[in-house]
C-alpha cells in the first residue's frame, strides 16, 4: 500500500512537471512600436490555448531578439526575415552564426520605403548620388538596408552630400519638411504614418526598386522579396510602386517542444482577426502566408501544423 502511494505521488509529480516547466520568455519590440501590443495579444492567445503555459514578455528589437533566442535568454521572439537570415549566415552585425533559431510564422510585410521630395529629381536609386539623406540610427534594419542598396549601386554614404541618422521617424520627417534632407528611407508598414505626415506638408514621390538591385539583394539574402505599394496608398501616388520587402515573423528556439510550437501556430491561424485588431496589415493572413519560405528553417511543431492544413 505504502509503495502504491509512493508511486502515485511520484506519478503526480511527473504529471505536474510540464505545466510548471512551461515558463517561456518572449522578446517583443521597442517602446512605442507595434510589437509590444501584438506580443500582449499573442501571450493571451497562447496561454488560453496551452494550459499551464506562462509567457513572460520582455522588450527587444529584431536583431537583438534573434540573438536572445539563439543564446537562450528567450525562447520566442519577433524578428525581421532579412536580418534573421543574416544571423543564420553569420553576417554583420551578428558576431557569429546563430544555430538555434527556427521559423514559426510570417505575420505581415514590411516595406523599405525610399521617399524623395518631388523637386529633388530622384527617380531611381542611382539618383541618390550627391543628395542629402536621412535614415534610422546605425544598426537598424532600415539603415542597414539603405547602406546595402547604395553599395549595390556602386555608392556608400560618402557618395551623398550628407547622411543623417535619426532614431525617431518624427525627427526625420521634420528634416524633410524643412528641406534639410531630400530623401528619407525607412522600413515599416504601408501606409506609414510618418510618410503620411510628410506627404501632407510636402510633395513627395516613392522611388521604385529596379530589377538589378532586387535580383542582387535576393541572391544575397532570400529573406527579401519584391512587394508593391499600391497606387493611392499615399497622397498624389498615382501608380503602383515596387519596393524591397521583408516579413515581420516569429522565431522560436529550435529545441522548444514540438507540441507547444504546434499549438501556438495553430492558435495564431485560428485567431487572425485578434492579431489584426492590433496590427491591421495582418488582416487576411492565411496558413500559406504564415508558412512561406523566407530562408529560415521551420520549427518541427510549425511544420507539423502547416502540413496538416496543406499549407506546405
Amino acid at each position: 500500500m505504502h509503495l502504491a502511494r509512493t508511486l502515485a505521488a511520484a506519478a503526480a509529480v511527473v504529471l505536474a512537471l510540464p505545466a510548471a516547466a512551461q515558463q517561456v520568455t518572449f522578446m517583443t519590440g521597442p517602446q512605442g512600436g507595434s510589437w509590444i501590443p501584438l506580443g500582449g495579444a499573442l501571450k493571451g492567445m497562447w496561454e488560453k490555448e496551452i494550459p499551464g503555459l506562462q509567457i513572460q514578455q520582455t522588450p527587444g528589437a529584431g536583431i537583438a531578439n534573434v540573438r536572445g533566442v539563439d543564446e537562450g535568454k528567450a525562447q520566442i521572439g519577433f524578428a525581421n526575415s532579412s536580418s534573421t537570415v543574416d544571423g543564420l549566415e553569420g553576417r554583420a552585425p551578428y558576431p557569429k552564426k546563430v544555430t538555434n533559431v527556427c521559423q514559426v510564422a510570417n505575420l505581415y510585410p514590411q516595406y523599405f520605403q525610399v521617399v524623395a521630395l518631388a523637386d529633388a529629381k530622384v527617380n531611381s536609386f542611382a539618383d541618390l548620388k550627391g543628395k542629402t539623406l536621412v535614415t534610422q540610427s546605425k544598426g537598424n534594419t532600415g539603415e542597414l538596408l539603405t547602406l546595402t542598396v547604395l553599395k549595390l549601386n556602386g555608392m556608400d554614404y560618402g557618395s551623398l552630400a550628407k547622411a543623417n541618422f535619426q532614431a525617431a521617424y518624427t525627427d526625420a520627417v521634420g528634416m524633410m519638411k524643412d528641406g534639410h534632407a531630400q530623401v528619407f528611407t525607412l522600413g515599416t508598414t504601408a501606409p506609414a504614418s510618418a510618410v503620411m505626415d510628410l506627404a501632407s506638408a510636402r510633395d513627395v514621390r516613392l522611388v521604385p526598386v529596379d530589377d538589378k538591385t532586387m535580383g542582387a539583394l535576393k541572391k544575397e539574402n532570400p529573406g527579401y522579396n519584391r512587394l508593391v505599394i499600391k497606387a493611392g496608398t499615399y497622397p498624389k501616388q498615382d501608380k503602383d510602386v515596387p519596393v524591397i520587402g521583408y516579413s515581420t515573423h516569429i522565431v522560436a528556439a529550435c529545441n522548444l517542444p514540438e507540441d507547444m510550437v504546434y499549438r501556438m501556430t495553430k492558435a495564431m491561424a485560428a485567431n487572425v482577426a485578434g492579431m489584426a485588431a492590433v496590427v491591421k496589415p495582418i488582416e487576411g493572413l492565411t496558413p500559406k502566408d504564415m508558412a512561406l519560405d523566407i530562408g529560415v528553417p521551420l520549427h518541427k511543431g510549425a511544420a507539423k501544423f502547416y502540413k496538416e492544413v496543406g499549407a506546405i
